[in-house]
């Protein structure tokens, strides 16, 4: 393979056959990803945490794996590769703050199942990236600490809340990254970042070793440069987890073979537009660009029929009681006593409880701790929290009915078709002032997370500022394959994933 690009823009895909065929060590890969996170992260902003010396020493070890192995096939898939890690998943021996300043301290002493999988796969891992507070937020300024700020833009957000591991992706501060996505929070950062990002189905992938926000909602998901990443990482990741009674005892199917293509490779394939999906007060080159990426799908062998998700307008104020009254439950560990450091003026064990959360959580997390305590109060459990429920199950069966079909409605489709999130990254500050258009950023996206589905967000055109566009193909729960299959097809046939953003580095 020619060197035609820095090392650290390669994929992943790209830098195993290099590493493989002794072209270039996993030193010199890790380092190079270095450099460009010395250069560009001033600006950037992704990371909270790094650790170079032990990334440096894993790659190493990669290297002597390299060396020694008979075979290079036979080695792990991930052997030498630098990665990142969304800093509300634990990795032993660096801090884990959630983006709180009521975790700053917090060194946990175990990991994530995924960060073991990782591991066990022969991946570097160069450290934690930035993150809404307690991955509530669209736009990664609910972080305690800084600002994400958007390699296509840095005077827009990158996204949320993984908006680090989707800029450290697109500004090329590692070769992919995991992230969590509980209402979007992996693939709406990926479409403003343009970058692929995916949801797996809820219990596709262990949720142990991860800060819960909203328990039946959180699920780790990759984002990588483009879609066959995104399969690698899957596979790597997802299983059973004896330690995560959420997890799903299924086999895992081998996604990078679901992606082989043919000379119509969606032929038969049955996609699904949603109505609800194009809204009025939509930014237009949105609904163009993900229009012609339909018509794309359809000259590739789609068949394309429009379908109605007809209590999609619930979604939004369903999500924000459920997550919301879940995020209460588990917030509460946060006192001062369990978790956090105790407020130094706190005498009584009152005074720890209100002065210790009163400090350590931001305005966000507070506005949603009130939200979810109100819901699930007496006297309000009823109208609230459990009628959002049964929207909830109502939500779900619209997806069902989409993708099985029914006696009225005829046979279902494959997949859905529709725009990641309703525009392009909007101005650093454009928002902060009103949670309600803040939160619509996520409208396209929620229903997936509270119906348990699959879903990914690849790039599929840019705004005339330049700014990337997202398509997202949503699957029926465990259809990771045939979404996969999808958005590959639809990768091999554009370039919009090969475009990178022009970052000055500054050191």
């Amino acid at each position: 393979m020619p060197m035609t690009r820095p090392l650290f823009d390669l994929t992943i895909h790209e830098a195993a056959v290099l590493l493989r065929q002794r072209q270039v060590s996993a030193v010199e890969l890790t380092e190079a990803v270095l450099e460009r996170i010395y250069a560009v992260d001033n600006d950037v902003r992704a990371y909270l945490a790094l650790m170079p010396e032990a990334a440096l020493e894993d790659a190493a070890a990669a290297d002597r794996a390299l060396a020694d192995a008979p075979d290079p096939a036979s080695l792990p898939p991930l052997l030498g590769i630098p990665l990142a890690i969304k800093d509300v998943i634990l990795v032993e021996g660096l801090p884990a703050t959630a983006g709180s300043r009521i975790l700053e301290d917090f060194l946990p002493p175990y990991e994530a199942t995924v960060v073991r999988r990782l591991r066990a796969a022969g991946a570097v891992l160069l450290g934690k990236t930035n993150t809404d507070e307690f991955a509530m937020g669209s736009s990664t300024e609910n972080s305690a600490y800084f600002t994400t700020h958007n390699p296509w833009d840095p005077g827009r957000v990158p996204g949320g809340s993984s908006g680090g591991s989707a800029a450290a992706v697109a500004a090329g501060e590692c070769l992919a990254a995991l992230g969590t996505d509980t209402g979007g929070s992996v693939r709406q950062p990926a479409s403003f970042c343009g970058v692929v990002g995916l949801k797996p189905t809820y219990g596709r992938v262990s949720r142990y070793g991860i800060v819960a926000f909203a328990s039946s909602l959180d699920q780790v998901g990759p984002l990588a440069r483009d879609v066959a990443d995104a399969a690698l990482l899957l596979r790597t990741i997802a299983g059973h987890d004896p330690q995560d009674s959420t997890s799903v005892d299924l086999p895992v199917p081998d996604y990078l073979a679901s992606l082989a293509l043919r000379d119509r490779p969606l032929q038969g394939l049955r996609v699904g537009v949603p109505q609800e999906y194009f809204v009025e007060g939509m930014q237009p080159e949105v609904e163009s660009a993900v229009r012609a990426a339909i018509a794309q799908l359809a000259e590739l062998g789609g068949q394309i029929r429009e379908i109605s998700l007809p209590h999609t307008a619930y979604a939004l104020p369903v999500y924000y009681i459920l997550a919301p009254a879940e995020a209460s439950a588990n917030l509460a560990r946060y006192d001062g006593v369990r978790f956090g450091p105790r407020h130094p003026d706190a005498r009584t064990m009152w005074e720890v409880f209100t002065k210790t959360r009163g400090a350590g959580f931001g305005p966000e997390v507070k506005r949603r701790i009130m939200l979810g305590t109100y819901a699930l109060s007496a006297g309000y459990y009823d109208a609230w929290y459990l009628q959002a429920q049964q929207v909830r199950t109502l939500l779900k069966r619209d997806f069902d009915l989409a993708f099985a079909g029914s006696p009225g409605a005829g046979d279902g489709v494959d997949v859905i078709a529709c725009p990641t999130s309703p525009t392009t990254a909007f101005r650093i500050g454009e928002r902060s002032s009103d949670p309600l258009a803040m939160y619509l950023a996520d409208i396209f996206t929620l229903s997936l997370n509270l119906a348990g589905n699959c879903g990914i967000s690849l790039p599929c055109g840019f705004d005339q500022q330049g700014l990337p566009i997202g398509l997202q193909l949503i699957g029926p729960a465990f259809g990771e394959s045939t979404i996969l299959a999808a958005a590959y097809a639809f990768e091999q046939a554009t370039d919009w994933h090969t475009r990178r953003p022009t970052l000055q580095p500054t050191g």
